[in-house]
């Protein structure tokens, strides 16, 4: 269901502060010989076309790794671009638990602080670009460059972060970038949610038209003493190219790769094509000729091509699992038989629906915190992962994902049997709504004394909210529609209007107080991975104050303390202080975080495939056999 952004497992970061995630259960092994990890029984072959579904209602859909909260997803970012390009430190391997930087796949080798934490330097591996450039240091200089000059509409970005706190950055060899940092931070959080956001690129894209030459934008050796407005320009010319789909595969722009994949084709409608790229300098080599991404409007339609054999890497919808057994990641029986072998997609993130404290309409509304307190007690999650998700869903209580178990998890969250602070009461949620002054008419709450309602409630206001929900998935619009049937049993009056996940993430751009552009009450796309921005889930892209991926404009000046305290500090019991206050404030209204993301079905024939929790694709690593 998991139809959102980002993820996290931790560890040695830089010789500094060691972090481990129990990831627990983790184990791709199946009940009843359902899954055979994918081990080869006959001899490898060379070569072989992979078919693979894309999301219900999802595609690709942007392909330069510089853009706003409207382009950003885990498809066009891990499933995508990173195939293509790939970014300074990669983060999951080619298994089901990973979600620590894996430096082996990255483009540097680790970082080196010293200076008390304020000075780093990124040693470049030397790799190259398909144009023959070096992935070198000018390469990332021409990315903070753009930081600099484009922070506001970058996804990525947070006041006071990234670029904000660098003081400086040059290229201190050809190969070596050194970062001066205005304090000092903790190296494990500054490696996972700061560093972990550039994405190296060629001088090819340092231009203003298709025919320029390489460097010729002069964004790479541009400063703040122009306002930055050659970086402008060149952000501008990406930008605009980036809107022209139908050239992805075509364009000598999109040709320039440092990964292991290229474009062949590219369809706006979901069809996309890739070769290997010869040139990659990494390891492994792919071993497919070709990779192929096939699209679905809903699950029943990419079920059928499933059982039909028309995919090689597809998945299960949950309608058709049998009850998930107690100590298994995998149904009992394999609905697809001998075909295909069945592996877990782990999903380290957290689900949620998201109010937008800006729109017009409810922000008075949802800024009050005793109205999300109501809706959240409203909401059956045991219910709901039992009947709609057989039993392959958990309860959310918070900014930490509740499965896999692990030492983020702070206490309150654990409560109630993971239903955190707000467990299942409607007789509470009820209680709550009338003894600030609602009361029902016609079966809808509606507000009798404002003076308790709070601030910018009107006498006569009826609680009603729209829901925009993302399309496609079975069991997530079983969700939200008994998700409306349980507000309504307290007088909550919930309209669910339902988008593909492309539409309703181009309309989630943060926006001003009360602005007719903050049309969207309540985002319901699905949820967040804490997998860029922000490898560490310490809150910033999605809580702080101006954040660029704050889409429903969450603003709470404590909120924002605590956050930066886990920036500073390694410690655990700052990190609990923050995870409890979210926890507390209901800045989202938690819904259940199914577990696995989904069951995925390989062909008996394909090899050598995983789904990493952090959604990092790695079809190099695949490979048939006869």
């Amino acid at each position: 269901m998991n139809l959102g952004r980002r993820k996290l497992r931790l560890a040695v970061v830089a010789g500094a502060a060691s972090v481990a995630l129990i990831a627990a259960g983790c184990s791709s092994g199946g009940s009843g010989g359902n899954n055979s990890t994918g081990a080869s029984s006959g001899s490898r072959i060379s070569g072989g076309v992979a078919t693979i579904a894309l999301p219900p209602s999802t595609v690709y859909s942007w392909i330069f790794p510089f853009y706003a909260i409207t382009n950003a997803s885990v498809y066009n970012d891990q499933q995508f671009q990173w195939l293509l390009y790939r970014p300074l430190y990669m983060f999951g391997g080619n298994n089901d638990s990973q979600v620590t930087v894996n430096y082996p796949l990255s483009t540097a080798n680790a970082p080196v602080y010293s200076n008390g934490g304020k000075t780093v330097v990124v040693n470049m591996k030397g790799w190259k670009f398909s144009n023959g450039e070096s992935v070198d240091a000018q390469s990332v200089v021409f990315f903070m460059n753009m930081a600099e000059a484009e922070k506001t509409t970058w996804y990525a970005y947070a006041k006071g972060l990234l670029p904000d706190n660098v003081v400086s950055y040059k290229a201190t060899g050809p190969d070596q970038v050194t970062f001066q940092l205005n304090q000092a931070y903790s190296s494990l959080w500054y490696t996972y949610n700061q560093l972990s956001e550039i994405n190296p690129m060629p001088q090819a894209w340092d231009v203003t038209s298709l025919t320029g030459k390489p460097g010729s934008g002069g964004c790479t050796t541009d400063s703040a003493a122009d306002h930055w407005a050659k970086c402008v320009a060149v952000y501008n010319f990406l930008t605009a190219q980036s809107k022209i789909s139908s050239t992805y595969a075509t364009s000598p722009l999109w040709a320039v790769v440092d990964g292991p994949w290229k474009l062949s084709s590219f369809n706006s409608n979901g069809n996309v094509t890739m070769v290997p790229n010869k040139s990659y300098s990494g390891s492994p080599k792919a071993s497919l000729s070709e990779i192929k991404f096939l699209p679905y409007t809903d699950d029943t339609t990419e079920y059928t091509a499933l059982k039909t054999g028309q995919l090689n890497v597809g998945y299960v919808p949950t309608q058709d699992l049998s009850q998930k057994p107690a100590n298994s990641a995998l149904p009992a029986t394999n609905p697809l038989g001998s075909s295909y072998y069945l592996e877990p997609f782990w999903d380290y993130g957290i689900q949620y629906a998201q109010p937008n404290f800006n729109n017009p309409q409810v922000g008075y509304m949802v800024r009050q915190l005793y109205i999300r307190q109501a809706m959240q007690y409203a909401m059956d999650q045991p219910g709901i992962s039992k009947a709609i998700w057989r039993g392959y869903a958990a309860p959310g209580s918070g900014a930490v994902p509740t499965v896999p178990n692990n030492q983020f998890l702070p206490a309150i969250q654990k409560e109630n049997n993971g239903q955190g602070p707000y467990p299942y009461n409607p007789t509470k949620a009820k209680a709550l709504l009338t003894s600030h002054g609602w009361s029902e008419v016609g079966g809808v709450m509606t507000c009798q004394d404002p003076s308790k309602c709070g601030t910018g409630i009107t006498k006569g206001q009826k609680l009603q909210l729209t829901f925009v929900y993302a399309t496609g998935i079975a069991a997530a619009t079983a969700t939200y529609q008994t998700i409306k049937s349980e507000e309504s049993s307290i007088g909550i009056d919930v309209n669910l209007v339902g988008q593909s996940f492309n539409t309703i993430i181009g309309e989630s751009a943060p926006c001003a107080p009360m602005s007719s552009k903050c049309n969207v009450q309540v985002f319901a796309y699905g949820g967040w991975n804490y997998d860029g921005p922000g490898f560490e889930p310490t809150g910033e892209p999605l809580f702080q104050t101006g954040a660029g991926s704050n889409s429903g404009n969450y603003s709470d000046p404590t909120m924002d303390k605590l956050i930066n305290e886990t920036h500073t500090s390694s410690s655990l019991s700052v990190f609990d202080q923050f995870a409890t206050y979210a926890a507390q404030q209901l800045p989202f209204m938690w819904i259940p975080e199914p577990e696995p993301y989904q069951v995925s079905a390989i062909s008996s024939k394909l090899h050598g495939v995983t789904f990493n929790p952090d959604f990092t694709l790695l079809p190099e690593y695949w490979y048939y056999t006869k």
